[in-house]
């Protein structure tokens, strides 16, 4: 049975934004909060009294009942295994039991990756009136907020420091609580999200005591270790699903804000995972013809967006990890439909499965694919990519990018993907291997590294080390994330968008092979750098130079 969304009227939006300043606050106010301890420890200790959330949910502060954190901490670096058995004996096995089942690793633990703390970051601090706290080492803490500057990020992040002290007796806790009531300002935030690193989690600090919402700001607690969460791109879904959970309970509740831009008159397709800014474009002319819109793109950009996620139709799994997600989702009673419209086979596939989850009428379906398939077989045509081409990468699209890449003509012998297998991937997966491709799940950086040596493509499409293994050996190599990735690929804009930047980097071999030979040496032997033996001194008597 579906759930039904229930948007409050024009007058009577007494939670969220409606009647609040809309406008983007760079650098806001959030750097300058006050989060350090030094203050808390010489004021008094903070009322133990309850705190009532939105509806009537009273959340008690930390008894002697609740998990403490482990007896001495675990330090960053103990490495996952010791962290993992002091989060255990902290009472954490149940949030390690869920991340486990959401995001199994595989046979080699987990792939190599960057802390997957940068993915939930970045969702955070893309979403408006929403502020992001961190607790954690603060090497971490430097690194994450570094780094997601770097990658355009214009709002500050909330730090909650901690030493040996607060961290064993608990009082890193009350830190984490006095922060979230001093940052919790409802004329700027709808949502605060505090997030656990490593060294927290494994310690048990208890964000799920944190208060519900204070103030009409909900308060948003998540664990992304990095032994538990293997990749950045999954932490992603470990924030929206936490969203998406307290949007749902939200709407379950009473009327909800309606979109920013008004309801869709017609049923919407909710969008999982991130994508090129024209691809929900291109996707919205797919499915007029079927009577449909699409809906937000989850991870949303704002609160509001996730109870618009929640009433649709059905539920686009684009990138098919976001398991959390699609549980909440399920939970709503919306139906789930894998894979996504690349190329000419699987656009058709894709309208076939959303007409049949939306219940569209079969002349609907025709009208959509007589309009589109051809046009998108055209493009395919017009636009031929002729070689061999590996593709791996974290994105979660990289078996799309694989059937968009045959279908124009190329051959791929061979896809890895850090994301896991899932029911989701089945569509493409069955589709690539009837094709003779490989598909690795929870590809490591060695076994991306193996299938360029044994294919000895005329292109690698990959991650950072994975292109620097393949140009050492000649051979043309694209970074899947900044190059790939950054263009449509659904429909029929994606239908040739990848054959000009592919068909030139493969026309760049001759180039690569000059280099190669001009450098030849340099960087190899004695020429390296490292050496693993003093260097011998000539003998100045037998005529030689020292």
């Amino acid at each position: 049975m579906q759930a039904k969304v229930l948007y409050m009227s024009a007058g009577d939006e007494s939670m969220g934004d409606a009647n609040r300043p809309t406008d983007e606050v760079v650098y806001d106010d959030a750097g300058r909060t006050p989060l350090g301890n030094e203050a808390a420890r010489a004021a008094a200790e903070p009322s133990a009294a309850p705190t009532e959330g939105p509806a009537g949910d009273t959340t008690q502060e930390p008894t002697g009942d609740a998990p403490q954190v482990a007896g001495d901490g675990a330090g960053c670096h103990a490495g996952a295994d010791q962290l993992r058995r002091a989060a255990e004996a902290a009472g954490q096995s149940e949030l390690l039991q869920r991340l486990a089942t959401d995001y199994p690793t595989g046979p080699h633990d987990q792939p190599q990756s960057m802390c997957p703390a940068f993915g939930s970051l970045r969702v955070g601090l893309r979403m408006r009136r929403t502020a992001t706290v961190l607790c954690g080492s603060a090497c971490c803490v430097y690194g994450l907020t570094f780094t997601s500057h770097f990658y355009g990020a214009k709002r500050s992040v909330g730090y909650v420091p901690f030493d040996s002290e607060t961290l064993v007796t608990g009082k890193l806790f009350e830190d984490v609580r006095a922060a979230v009531q001093q940052l919790a300002d409802p004329a700027k935030y709808d949502a605060v999200v505090v997030t656990n690193l490593c060294v927290p989690t494994a310690s048990g600090v208890p964000l799920r005591l944190l208060p519900k919402a204070i103030d009409g700001v909900r308060i948003i607690g998540i664990d992304v270790p990095g032994f538990g969460v293997p990749t950045h791109a999954e932490a992603k879904d470990v924030l929206a699903g936490a969203m998406l959970k307290y949007a749902r309970g939200e709407a379950e509740q009473g009327p909800v804000q309606a979109p920013r831009e008004g309801r869709s008159e017609r049923p919407t397709v909710t969008l999982l995972g991130e994508m090129f800014p024209a691809d929900p474009v291109g996707i919205g002319m797919l499915l007029e013809p079927l009577g449909l819109a699409t809906g937000p793109v989850v991870p949303t950009r704002e609160w509001r967006e996730l109870y618009a996620a929640l009433d649709c139709a059905a539920v686009a799994a684009i990138h098919p990890y976001y398991t959390a997600s699609i549980r909440e989702l399920q939970e709503a009673g919306r139906r789930v439909v894998g894979s996504a419209p690349v190329g000419h086979d699987g656009t058709a596939a894709w309208l076939d499965a959303i007409a049949d989850a939306c219940n569209v009428p079969a002349d609907k379906l025709a009208a959509a694919k007589n309009a589109f398939l051809p046009i998108i077989r055209k493009a395919l045509a017009e636009a031929p990519v002729d070689g061999t081409i590996t593709v791996s990468g974290y994105e979660g699209s990289e078996l799309l990018v694989a059937r968009l890449l045959m279908e124009s003509g190329a051959r791929v012998p061979y896809v890895g993907t850090a994301a896991p297998k899932t029911q989701w991937s089945k569509p493409d997966l069955e589709w690539l291997e009837a094709r003779g491709t490989t598909v690795q799940f929870r590809a490591a950086l060695e076994q991306d590294k193996a299938a360029v040596d044994a294919v000895k493509p005329d292109l690698a499409i990959g991650t950072t080390p994975v292109v620097q293994h393949a140009k050492q050996q000649s051979i043309p190599a694209l970074y899947f994330t900044n190059l790939i990735s950054a263009r449509p690929l659904m429909g029929a804009a994606g239908a040739g968008s990848l054959a000009q930047v592919v068909n030139a980097a493969m026309a760049s071999r001759a180039r690569f092979d000059r280099m190669n030979a001009f450098f030849a040496g340099v960087g190899d032997g004695d020429t390296a750098g490292i050496w693993d033996r003093m260097p011998a001194h000539a003998d100045k008597s037998a005529g030689g130079h020292s």
